[in-house]
């Protein structure tokens, strides 16, 4: 039997747009949508097919539940909503878009109705108390931060891009004895999803990455694991710490500029003030600039325990953007 939500769609009379969730054929659309969307708001960082390719191949957020989308007349897409959640998880997340020449229509509203009922549905089916919302979004989108104020989210969190120029010298971190750095390879895939879990676990926002989360992550198109690397406790084999990196050509293209990303970055804490953390970012920008890349940029929540943004500004690192994360209670 084919799974159905009870929450209802988009008023198709108020929209104008006729609404249904995605199916695997809608990939081409979404996609396409995504890049107007892009082109006209210039967000730092936008999903590509890939992202929602995987959308299709998610076991717990089934999108004949968790999504919508919202076509015209002519069968253009206009809109999509996502919902997503992690089993007996504490939030809900949700990601969405309107077309530019549809927005100011209430189209967003709509949408972001519609995902705060599906995800009162997500917290209902998992037993889970005090049903939370989240949501993200640019500083400098104004219109999306009056969307979401207008509808009761408030702002719990700020992140700065941050990006270091690699046109000076790159800083000589050496580690200390018994402590080993090692190439990323996918051998250490496991290990290394094992000591992210540890090493975030006292990270605000942070939830556990599961098989299906991570491999998807370090198998994604913009992955680079010749990037990356991680940090070996000598005596025991143990993960101390790691650097993923990835690569977005089109980003590239966009905005005029080559920059390595760091995805992800940890030290778990038995091993915190050995200086791990600068001496993988160190390793990093030597591996971007080896393949010409113009800057090292990565993500910092700026509230982050572990001194992160700091640690990040000594070594160079300038705040470029910022992104909020806001919350409602449902």
């Amino acid at each position: 039997m084919k799974p159905d939500s009870s929450a209802a769609l988009p008023d198709p009379e108020a929209t104008a747009l006729h609404w249904r969730p995605a199916v695997a054929a809608d990939v081409d659309a979404w996609t396409d949508l995504v890049r107007r969307i892009a082109a006209v708001e210039q967000p730092a960082w936008h999903e590509q097919r890939a992202d929602i390719e995987q959308v299709f191949s998610s076991a717990r957020n089934d999108p004949r539940l968790n999504t919508v989308l919202g076509f015209d007349d002519g069968g253009t897409l206009r809109a999509f909503g996502r919902v997503t959640k992690n089993p007996d998880g504490p939030k809900a997340l949700a990601w969405g878009g309107v077309d530019p020449a549809w927005q100011r229509r209430g189209i967003g509203s709509a949408v972001l109705a519609w995902q705060q009922r599906r995800a009162r549905e997500r917290f209902a089916e998992d037993a889970t108390p005090e049903p939370l919302l989240r949501v993200h979004g640019e500083e400098r989108n104004a219109a999306q931060q009056a969307l979401f104020a207008a509808a009761g989210f408030s702002v719990v969190r700020y992140f700065n891009e941050m990006r270091r120029p690699l046109d000076g010298p790159v800083p000589d971190v050496p580690l200390e004895p018994g402590l080993e750095l090692v190439p990323y390879s996918p051998e250490l895939s496991e290990a290394v999803r094992a000591a992210h879990n540890d090493a975030f676990r006292d990270h605000w926002g942070s939830e556990p990455r599961d098989e299906e989360a991570w491999g998807f992550m370090v198998n994604h198109p913009h992955a680079k694991p010749e990037w990356s690397a991680v940090v070996l406790d000598a005596r025991s084999g143990d993960v101390a710490g790691y650097q993923l990196a990835s690569y977005d050509p089109a980003a590239a293209s966009r905005h005029g500029r080559r920059e390595g990303y760091t995805e992800l970055l940890g030290v778990r804490r038995a091993w915190r003030g050995r200086r791990i953390a600068p001496a993988l970012l160190a390793d990093a920008m030597r591996r971007f600039l080896a393949d010409g890349m113009d800057y090292a940029a990565l993500d910092v929540d700026t509230e982050n325990p572990s001194g992160a943004l700091g640690l990040y500004q000594r070594l160079g690192y300038a705040a470029v953007h910022r992104s909020l994360a806001w919350d409602k209670a449902l």
